[in-house]
């Protein structure tokens, strides 16, 4: 009997034996499924493309992050209501006041083989559609980079900052004295994780606040070139880090040509101030000189520019010289506590009344001048009614709901210098005042 027990025990701890082994065999089997299924996962992880959609848009990437594509948006909705436009013999000007879709821009961009990229910005704003930005960079390094197509001239300094970043609707004085978009080649760069920057490009050459027309039918280029340094980036001197200054300017010779004199020059308020009479063409050198600066700290900011814009004209017979200048000082302080900066403020708490958030607020304020030289009159200007300097001064509220929706008010003062005849003059009769309002989408 007890050795029958010692059997059925023998032959159950077999079973047993015999099972665990079945055991672990399956598990060896689930292991090895288990490694198969992960290396077929990253494989095809390898293999997906990357898509993610957030409050900087739409990004899609390939797996091996070759080809990059990114869609940007940006929408501005504008009023301008004008005060007081009307002159001591009651003359008043018609037809100002508006509602207009200042900006509608969709901003292609990416990247092709890890190192070419692209932007592509039509504007749907305006009476036309436009074509605004339109290049390829080839970047080698952070310092060493060249860029092909139409784009920005790299000469001013709010001039260059985006149009969503802008502390008012309208940019200062200064930059109806600089080119605006042009087509040309540029080598550029950041040195020092952008502590020093430079840029230097030949285009086809504009005049004051100009856009290109796509082609340019003469012999001469125009060069232009910036360097801007921001010492104290990435140290420890924190009140310097956000320090920036730099010089920028453009040559160019220019044959007798309309389209290389600015068209005409604005007010805030986008009305004509001054304008060249009929028969004046630009023909002979034009350069320009900008030194340039910018600072922020914590909620403060400060922004200030001098542009010389020195263009040599005929009309018939008769030439001279001519030397257009303007300057800006532009401040703001985040009421907030949330830090400025030539990109825009972020809000740390974004609009949400349910949870007693309501973003970002940001005053600003700004004093500019242009001023135009004497020679101009009366052969190439009419001084009845073009004035020879504007003076504007202006303030404004910056709303930041989000980091994507801003809301703007501003109230700006112009007021002319010259002999303005009233009886002919519209525009400059009487100073300008104008209230602006904004409602942004970005993203």
């Amino acid at each position: 009997m007890q050795q029958a027990r010692a059997d059925a025990t023998s032959d159950a701890i077999g079973d047993l034996k015999q099972q665990i082994e079945a055991l672990d065999q399956k598990v060896k089997v689930l292991e090895r499924q288990k490694e198969l299924d992960t290396e077929a996962a990253e494989t095809k992880a390898k293999d997906t493309p990357k898509i993610s959609v957030g409050n900087s848009g739409l990004s899609a990437a390939s797996a091996d992050g070759n080809f990059v594509f990114q869609l940007h948006g940006l929408v501005q909705v504008d009023n301008r209501t004008f005060f007081n436009d009307r002159d001591n013999h009651n003359q008043s000007i018609v037809g100002n006041d508006t509602f207009l879709l200042r900006r509608a821009r969709p901003i292609f961009s990416g990247t092709l083989y890890k190192d070419f990229d692209y932007m592509f910005v039509p504007d749907f704003g305006g009476s036309s559609v436009q074509i605004f930005d339109a290049y390829v960079n080839y970047r080698y390094s952070p310092w060493l980079q060249v860029r092909a197509g139409k784009f920005k001239v790299p000469v001013g300094l709010e001039q260059l900052q985006s149009d969503q970043y802008t502390s008012f609707n309208e940019r200062g004085l200064p930059t109806a004295l600089m080119p605006n978009r042009d087509i040309g080649f540029q080598l550029w760069g950041d040195i020092g994780n952008g502590r020093l920057s430079y840029a230097a490009g030949v285009f086809n050459g504009v005049g004051d606040g100009r856009n290109t027309s796509n082609a340019d039918f003469e012999d001469h280029r125009e060069f232009a070139g910036r360097i801007f340094a921001q010492p104290f980036r990435g140290t420890s001197v924190t009140p310097l880090q956000n320090l920036g200054f730099g010089l920028a300017g453009s040559w160019g010779n220019v044959s007798s040509s309309a389209t290389g004199l600015a068209s005409a020059y604005l007010t805030d308020g986008q009305q004509q101030f001054f304008a060249y009479t009929n028969g004046v063409v630009a023909n002979g050198t034009h350069w320009r000189l900008s030194p340039q600066g910018y600072y922020y700290w914590g909620p403060f900011g400060l922004l200030g520019e001098y542009v010389i814009s020195d263009q040599e004209v005929t009309k018939g017979a008769v030439s001279a010289d001519l030397q257009n200048t303007a300057w800006q000082v532009a401040a703001g302080w985040v009421l907030t506590g949330e830090d400025a900066s030539y990109t825009g403020v972020t809000p740390k708490h974004p609009f949400d009344p349910r949870a007693n958030h309501w973003g970002a607020l940001q005053l600003v304020a700004r004093y500019a001048d242009l001023n135009i030289d004497d020679q101009a009159f009366p052969v190439f200007a009419n001084p009845a009614t073009s004035a020879s300097e504007a003076k504007a001064w202006a303030v404004g509220l910056n709303w930041y709901l989000n980091k994507n929706i801003r809301a703007n008010v501003s109230y700006s003062h112009t007021s002319f210098g010259g002999k303005i005849n009233s009886a002919a003059a519209t525009v400059t009769r009487q100073p300008e005042e104008v209230v602006f309002t904004r409602l942004q989408l970005a993203f």
